[in-house]
């Protein structure tokens, strides 16, 4: 099918391939995040560690996602982006089910293993599509919608996992949730178009012999200080996001008396519902203020982070469920509110032929050490803690030192980074644009 440029695609096209987009994105993070709200009965059922938990929802699976992102992303910035994220889409909703049917750990963790396998190819091509769909200055907004995926995904997984849980079994609650990804591959494959590759002017960039070398992206994150900052950042927002989503829910049902049903219904209202409008809120802001400068995306997003500190303190000393939920309002608004900012500066700096790379490289350092190191390390101080301290107050000391200390550490790189760029657009306006990009 002929690709179309910005210009002659609609805007009512944008949008319905962004609302796919989108959805796609809730699809991977219900399959990839429900093993959060269902932690309790796995491990009492299989018999875990709170170590043996932390690998199967954090590193097993993100050693996966993260090896294959690169290759996936390259080839993502050479062919057909479209056809890798339906297979990729219909791979993982598989893979999700099977998790369903496994019968011990080692089982879980291959069926685990293969659900990241398949989400790999879901992030990097979908960011670059919609940088080739949507104009630079509207790009925040459109990636602060796609990223409010992750809030509707844990909105759903929490809900369902929660209830399904309460009255089934967590079994049945992975069976049913791997289903409407199938549905969905079937219509992303009928609706969606493969958009050509265009640079910052609007121009085609499809007559690039081929994608950028990894050398010379890496290079790019190493020698520009902006993008090192931005992978601190990435990394620090990933431990705190992760050790915070994924252990949430088994502090509240350890610490105190409550259900699970409503456990995932007090979290899903406040990530899904809070949080995916704060994370679409951070990414028009962003857009808004970026007039200024392109720095400001980071700077909005460094005050949420510090505004959320006071709260984390309040949410982890709780002797009650009430001032715990209440507490854990605002870093559960502000919980994912991070990527689109940081893809938006990213891609501002990179050429058109590096993004999905970029992305991913981004991702990498999210989940290697975000999702692959924050849950792990959380259940591991936790197993040490809590023949002294109890499994409650040990999960609630090691929440405190894993997830207080890179939520400060995001706040700080965010602002640095942001300060960095400016300084950066001021000194060297024109380097980027001899490398297809603009500040």
């Amino acid at each position: 099918m002929k690709t179309e440029s910005i210009a002659s695609t609609s805007a009512q096209y944008r949008y319905i391939a962004l609302g796919i987009f989108t959805l796609t994105y809730t699809l991977n993070f219900v399959d990839r995040q429900i093993l959060s709200i269902l932690q309790e009965p796995i491990k009492s059922d299989l018999v875990l560690s709170d170590t043996q938990l932390g690998l199967l929802t954090g590193f097993a699976f993100a050693l996966f996602y993260v090896s294959l992102g690169f290759p996936i992303a390259r080839l993502a910035d050479r062919s057909n982006r479209k056809r890798i994220v339906v297979w990729c889409l219909s791979l993982w909703s598989t893979m999700t089910m099977l998790c369903g049917l496994t019968v011990n750990y080692w089982q879980l963790l291959m069926a685990r293993i293969g659900v990241g396998v398949g989400e790999a190819g879901c992030t990097p091509p979908l960011h670059s599509m919609i940088s080739d769909i949507f104009p630079t200055r509207e790009r925040g907004t459109a990636l602060g919608i796609y990223n409010s995926g992750v809030n509707i995904g844990v909105l759903v997984g929490f809900l369902l996992g929660g209830w399904i849980t309460q009255f089934f079994d967590w079994r049945i609650a992975l069976l049913l949730v791997g289903v409407p990804g199938l549905i969905l591959a079937l219509i992303f494959q009928k609706v969606v178009k493969e958009p050509p590759r265009l640079n910052e002017h609007g121009g085609s960039a499809e007559s690039q012999a081929a994608p950028m070398p990894y050398k010379e992206i890496l290079g790019l994150f190493l020698s520009v200080p902006t993008l090192r900052w931005l992978v601190v950042a990435a990394m620090a927002c990933g431990i705190s996001g992760y050790g915070l989503l994924n252990w949430t829910p088994s502090f509240l049902l350890r610490n105190f008396d409550i259900q699970p049903g409503m456990v995932g219904t007090y979290l899903a209202l406040i990530v899904g519902i809070g949080g995916g409008l704060m994370t679409f809120l951070v990414g028009y802001l962003g857009d808004k203020f970026s007039s200024r400068g392109m720095h400001w995306y980071l700077w909005v997003t460094s005050v949420f982070f510090t505004i959320s500190l006071p709260a984390l303190h309040i949410m982890l000393t709780a002797q009650s469920a009430v001032t715990a939920i209440l507490g854990f309002v605002i870093p559960g608004l502000i919980i994912q509110c991070y990527l689109a900012p940081m893809v938006a500066v990213t891609h501002s700096i990179v050429p058109a032929n590096a993004r999905a790379f970029s992305s991913a490289f981004l991702l990498f350092a999210v989940n290697i050490i975000g999702l692959g190191a924050g849950p792990v390390l959380v259940g591991f101080i936790s197993d040490t803690l809590a023949p002294d301290l109890g499994e409650g107050d040990g999960l609630r000391y090691a929440m405190i030192a894993v997830v207080g200390a890179s939520s400060l550490l995001a706040a700080i790189s965010l602002a640095i980074g942001g300060i960095s760029h400016r300084r950066m657009q001021h000194r060297t306006p024109v380097m980027n644009r001899q490398k297809g990009a603009v500040q």
